[in-house]
């Protein structure tokens, strides 16, 4: 079969044909027919110092993605041949405090599918049958693919209650933009969302965002909230971008008692105003990956009650390429000028 492989330790890929994987007893076997790429691709193709610490090479990369169940292990009774399904990229051990309290999605013990072991970015994958979600069929493969960061939108997006208040999102990357579309169908107020890209932008734009801010030309959050009639700051924030600058604009916008959902990785410790955020109370708090299975179970609800949400979803995807164009849709994925990039291994 075709997978995109690291073969050694150091920058770059190569597609390759490798043996199938093969299905153990407790998992699914399954097709790819389509696959997102995300930054964490982008690391594990350069082989920065994080990829370097967290994959074993040679490895086959890729966590998003959509196919079809073609086989299943002797064990699995939930999952069948023939069923459409995407994957959960975090396999959990199921035996720390986390897990067995029912909170997988801080599981101490996460193997990530495609960064610590084989991924999608190939004909076939091989998955915990317990990782599969089984999708119906008003699903496109499109919108399968990127369930994935759709989930970790969700999650963030959702962390706090947000019918009839001001949410303010720093970064229109694919994920910012699906948060953008959540938070609009999920009855916010006012939705304003910054970045540093008129193209990711216009996508948030179209995804529900009520006003758009170009940092990048020197607009700012206040003149957001001057353009809405805004008196007192944002009620919710989440913060995508990893950027230092977009926390501390952020942080000066928001209402007393508001409440952040941090995304967004940084790439270097930041200092942050802590008096600023404890005279006026703001909660901040972590989010990484989705809850399991609580958020695919929000996102199927959301979807199927929702074709506006839906299109919005689908929306995010702006270019795709054939399995075979890796080295384009990597292209465009670092230029930072596209919303998701798609690749078809169908």
């Amino acid at each position: 079969m075709r997978a995109l492989r690291k073969l050694t330790a150091g920058p770059g890929l190569e597609l390759v044909d490798i043996p199938e994987p093969s299905c153990g007893d407790k998992d699914v076997k399954i097709r790819v027919l389509r696959a997102g790429l995300c930054g964490t691709d982008l690391h594990l193709e350069a082989y920065d110092e994080w990829a370097a610490s967290a994959m074993q090479v040679p490895q086959t990369i890729g966590h998003e993605f959509y196919g079809e169940v073609v086989e299943v292990g002797a064990d699995v009774e939930h999952v069948a041949v023939g069923d459409r399904v995407s994957g959960e990229g975090h396999v959990v051990c199921g035996t720390c405090r986390n897990c067995r309290a029912g909170r997988k999605h801080m599981c101490i013990n996460t193997v990530g599918i495609g960064v610590n072991r084989d991924g999608a970015f190939a004909d076939f994958v091989v998955i915990p049958a317990t990782n599969a979600w089984v999708h119906g069929p008003d699903i496109e493969p499109d919108l399968g693919a990127i369930f994935d960061p759709l989930g970790n939108a969700t999650h963030t997006a959702l962390q706090w209650p947000v019918v009839g208040e001001d949410v303010v999102i720093t970064g229109a990357g694919p994920i910012g933009v699906l948060a953008a579309a959540i938070v609009r169908h999920a009855g916010a107020r006012r939705v304003v969302v910054s970045d540093l890209s008129d193209l990711r932008l216009s996508l948030a734009r179209a995804a529900g965002a009520d006003v758009v801010v170009n940092v990048g030309r020197g607009e700012t959050l206040a003149q957001a909230q001057e353009r809405l009639g805004m008196r007192e700051g944002f009620d919710i924030g989440l913060e995508m971008s990893g950027a230092p600058a977009a926390l501390e604009s952020m942080i000066g916008n928001l209402n007393h008692g508001a409440k952040v959902a941090l995304l967004g990785l940084p790439k270097a410790p930041y200092p942050i105003d802590w008096g600023h955020v404890i005279t006026r109370m703001i909660t901040l708090k972590g989010i990484y990956g989705r809850e399991m299975f609580e958020t695919w179970y929000l996102m199927g609800a959301m979807l199927a009650s929702s074709p506006q949400l839906r299109t919005a979803a689908t929306s995010v995807i702006t270019h795709r390429f054939a399995a075979e164009e890796w080295q384009d849709a990597f292209e465009a994925t670092r230029s930072g000028e596209c919303g998701k990039v798609v690749l078809d291994w169908s």
